[in-house]
């Protein structure tokens, strides 16, 4: 009799933290949290946006770091010793180029750099009376990109991107099982819409979403970017897997049964029915 073929799996670790203005502090725990998750045995491990620096567009812009930099260096160092593939996403990347990027880095697990995506949307809004100018400093990428991580291909995104559905279809198309969502969240939009957004992208595209996420320190409110927490992981079904609430700093590692995305698309094939062809038209007035 044959053996039956193993089960696909994947360890996700978690993460939500409370960054302020200190970047170095910021660092610290970042560091700390990619230990924890490495020892509870994650193999892929989701630093949330912002969690370098959280402050105003001033402030940040001030605190963005580079590729090459110390900051970025000890997280190489962090993922190497966890034995775990590490997305940092998204931090303020500065360059050679006048505007800072809003980049999710993916780190592997001998600490090389795989690869980056920059975020493609913009957050451009006003919150509570609150204008948010992400473009004033940060310029948009323009390529949607999926990492390899132990087989599996796993989309990127940063935050504010989770408002663009069609996004999430096209790299679910594209094969991507997992997605990964990094985020902070402002409080009053989190309330309203995270969870919702969350669960929907899993749902719409058959996958599973990993989205750790800052929540406010005192700091950050005095800046006025205060965020929601509630880092979630949902699966494929829409159920929330992990939900780390309103903690501070905490860290939970989440087992992924890939097989669970495979059963789901073979039953409701909604990736093999859709018609892109169709929606690229202008609708039809009648």
């Amino acid at each position: 009799m044959p053996e039956s073929a193993p089960n696909r799996s994947l360890r996700v670790g978690l993460m939500q933290l409370q960054p302020t203005r200190d970047v170095q502090a910021n660092l610290n725990d970042v560091l700390a949290a990619i230990e924890q998750a490495g020892a509870q045995g994650a193999e892929l491990i989701v630093v949330p946006e912002n969690a370098l620096c959280i402050g105003s567009n001033a402030e940040m812009r001030a605190a963005a770091v580079r590729l090459d930099g110390p900051e970025i260096t000890a997280i190489r160092d962090a993922a190497r010793r966890a034995g775990a593939t590490v997305v940092v996403g998204g931090f303020k990347q500065k360059s050679e180029r006048p505007l800072l990027q809003n980049t999710a880095l993916v780190i592997r697990e001998d600490g090389g750099v795989q690869g980056s995506y920059d975020k493609v949307h913009l957050f451009n809004a006003v919150v509570n009376g609150t204008a948010f100018r992400a473009s004033d400093v940060e310029a948009a990428g323009g390529q949607l990109v999926i990492a390899n991580v132990k087989g599996v291909k796993v989309g990127l995104s940063i935050c504010f991107d989770i408002r663009f559905p069609e996004m999430f279809r096209q790299l679910a198309r594209a094969g991507a099982e997992v997605i990964l969502i990094p985020a902070a969240f402002t409080q009053t939009t989190g309330e309203a819409h995270w969870e919702v957004l969350v669960r929907a992208r899993a749902i719409e595209n058959e996958a599973y979403v990993v989205a750790s996420a800052t929540i406010t320190s005192d700091d950050a409110v005095r800046s006025g970017f205060e965020t929601y927490g509630h880092a979630l992981v949902a699966g494929p079904w829409g159920d929330v897997m992990a939900d780390l609430g309103t903690a501070p700093k905490a860290v939970r590692v989440v087992e992924l049964d890939l097989d669970k995305v495979t059963r789901i698309r073979a039953k409701l094939p909604v990736l093999d029915v859709c018609r892109p062809d169709v929606y690229a038209n202008e609708p039809l007035e009648i």
